[in-house]
């Protein structure tokens, strides 16, 4: 492998968020016309504005004309770059890997890009967690300025990435920087969030894009290109599945376009409720076209797109789960949460084991409401087939029917508690049986020895579970089972996690995760004093706090050994060293404890698992029992050392 492509494909950016990464789907031959016509004028016309803006609301098929347009910008030679955006994928939601990510795909396509990039990326490792203007001023301006290609990049649903300004940072930046590469044309696909719209009204974007609102294509065309799409699948299905000549009949195709109100999303949630292999096709088509649409809102309304959604959307969930006893509803809700909420799709095995169900429990669930879904078995990863189906169940205001109302809050709390009690339960020192004292890129089967002794649900649960913390209200994380799961986790499982961040390569995850943590605590214990909770319930959270703030000290000093040494993270406890002692982490793996504070110093300089110790770390906490001159000996990774140190105790 050549220098280039090891830099390459070393560099940080999003998995699956190219082109030809996953298997979307382009939009049925004949339809859509309208729009794809006037897309590939403007990609061919470099004189017309360099940003063209898909505006679409939920359903109207802005993903699937963005695929179709990648597919004929890729078959033209043009295409330089796509991020397909979704809030399923942590990665593919984070607004710091839409650059680097496409800045890759350009370096792979162009030599002249590549040999401006490599250099850059090469110096300065760090380039793609600095700002996103600097991100696009050196990954991307400068180079495609230096190399003078003319390109296409698409980026599809922009309005997924997770972003706290109140206008589009992405967009912000652009407009800086898109008068400098008039060469590079942008096509954009996003839903008209007020952050996105707030992006495109900037003085230098407004002036340099290219608008066409798909919700506002006359209905007849809409209308037609939905009943060409429903009779060809239709079709297929008879062709599939045998006896059902001559059905649908017009008048229920007819109908079916009526409920769709110009929706695609529509149509193909429509088309997979009643394709369920369990079920006759005629019975499902009777059922839905049995249903109240509450379509008394006129107009291509937002209000209205959702009314017509949560029409069918309430409708397949009344008759996967209707009948069923009230009894089961909890249940029924938390599958749902675990599709709808976690920081990346988990597979039906993966819910049950957080969730404490059966797998076979959690895919009969799932399969009941499977034209939702997009689902294969239980073991790969499920997801909505739409995000407007996230937006509506856990919506109270729209998911009426409080059987299925899934509240964000309640169930990241109960997918947090799963976390952490799995990480209890099963996380231990060296579970992937490493050999003594290496670093990880000396074992050449790490990656095969971490997919065969680490799970999904326990990669999920020690990578995510900071994610369902951050988003739980402050009246429940303040309550005792969050408090007391955390101190027990960090207490006796803190080095085991590192262990498995460090071999997963995402040791950044304890970091972000310690932050989290810290600042939720410190949230609740104002909480907690302003509510005159109990004074052992606030004891309780002084006590995880302070062992939080000792765990992120830890980690942030001895950062690059967990990063590149899983095993050597336990002989770092010996080198703890905190510059403001307060409270000592008790970790029983090293089997000391501090029962006070010393100043030691280093009689023979030794090293100890690749790491010296000096006098630079010149207060510790050390389980030392005896008194001065004393001989220490710690038992670390598979052998001894013995150091002699010269103890003072401090008043």
């Amino acid at each position: 492998m050549t220098a280039d492509k090891v830099t390459l494909n070393s560099f940080r950016c999003a998995r699956g968020a190219e082109y030809l990464h996953t298997g979307r789907r382009g939009c049925l031959k004949g339809t859509r016309g309208t729009v794809l016509d006037e897309i590939e004028l403007w990609t061919r016309n470099f004189a017309r504005s360099p940003i063209y803006w898909l505006n679409g609301l939920a359903g109207t098929g802005k993903s699937t004309i963005a695929q179709t347009v990648v597919e004929r910008v890729f078959a033209d030679g043009q295409l330089g770059a796509t991020f397909f955006c979704s809030r399923d994928f942590e990665d593919r939601s984070n607004l710091q890997l839409i650059f680097p990510t496409i800045a890759v795909q350009l370096a792979r396509k162009y030599a002249e890009f590549r040999s401006n990039f490599v250099p850059l990326v090469q110096s300065n490792p760090g380039i793609a967690y600095e700002s996103l203007s600097n991100q696009m001023n050196k990954l991307i301006a400068r180079p495609l300025r230096k190399s003078a290609v003319s390109t296409v990049i698409v980026i599809d649903a922009l309005d997924e990435c997770k972003d706290e300004e109140p206008l589009s940072a992405v967009l912000s930046v652009l407009g800086r920087f898109v008068s400098e590469i008039p060469e590079v044309k942008f096509f954009i696909a996003a839903r008209p969030e007020p952050r996105i719209r707030e992006g495109f009204r900037l003085p230098p974007l407004e002036k340099a894009t290219d608008v066409f609102f798909l919700h506002k294509v006359e209905r007849d065309l809409v209308n037609r290109d939905i009943r060409l799409f429903l009779k060809c699948s239709f079709l297929e299905m008879a062709d599939r599945r045998g006896g059902l000549d001559s059905w649908p009949a017009d008048e229920h195709v007819k109908r079916l376009c009526k409920r769709a109100a110009g929706l695609f999303v529509y149509a193909v949630a429509t088309v997979k409720f009643l394709d369920h292999k369990n079920n006759d096709p005629r019975g499902q088509l009777d059922l839905l076209l049995q249903s109240p649409e509450r379509s008394d809102l006129e107009g291509d309304t937002k209000l209205k797109v959702n009314t017509t959604l949560d029409s069918l959307y309430a409708s397949i969930l009344e008759e996967a789960f209707g009948d069923d006893h009230p009894r089961d509803d909890p249940k029924v809700r938390s599958v749902l949460a675990a599709v709808v909420l976690p920081a990346s799709p988990l597979s039906p095995s993966t819910i049950a084991a957080l969730l404490g169900f059966r797998t076979t429990d959690v895919f009969l669930r799932l399969s009941s409401v499977h034209s939702l879904l997009l689902l294969q078995d239980i073991d790969h990863p499920v997801r909505p087939f739409h995000t407007s189906f996230s937006d509506f169940i856990t919506n109270s205001a729209r998911c009426i029917n409080e059987r299925f109302h899934v509240s964000p809050s309640s169930h990241h709390l109960e997918l947090l508690i799963g976390c952490l009690e799995l990480m209890n339960r099963t996380l231990d020192k060296n579970m992937c049986k490493l050999p003594d004292n290496v670093t990880n890129s000396e074992v050449e089967d790490l990656r095969e020895r971490s997919e065969r002794c680490i799970d999904h649900a326990l990669r999920y649960a020690c990578i995510s579970w900071h994610e369902h913390l951050i988003n739980i209200d402050e009246h429940m994380a303040h309550t005792p089972g969050v408090t007391s799961a955390l101190h027990q986790f960090l207490k006796e499982k803190f080095l085991s996690w590192l262990e498995v961040l460090s071999i997963l390569g995402a040791a950044r995850v304890a970091v972000d995760s310690l932050e989290v943590a810290i600042g939720c605590l410190e949230v609740n214990r104002v909480f907690m004093h302003g509510a005159l909770s109990e004074p052992a319930d606030l004891n309780q959270g002084s006590q995880t706090l302070n062992l939080v703030n000792d765990c992120f000290r830890f980690v942030t000093r001895f950062f690059k050994i967990i990063s590149t040494s899983a095993l050597r993270i336990y002989s770092s406890t010996l080198l703890l060293s905190l510059q403001t002692p307060t409270h000592l982490i008790m970790f029983p793996q090293t089997r000391y404890k501090c029962a006070a504070q010393y100043n030691w110093e280093e009689v023979a300089p030794i090293e100890f698992g690749g790491i010296k110790l000096t006098n630079a770390a010149n207060k510790a906490y050390l389980g030392l029992h005896g008194r001065d001159d004393k001989v220490f000996t710690y038992t670390g990774v598979g052998s001894s050392i013995a150091c002699r140190l010269n103890v003072r105790r401090t008043s």
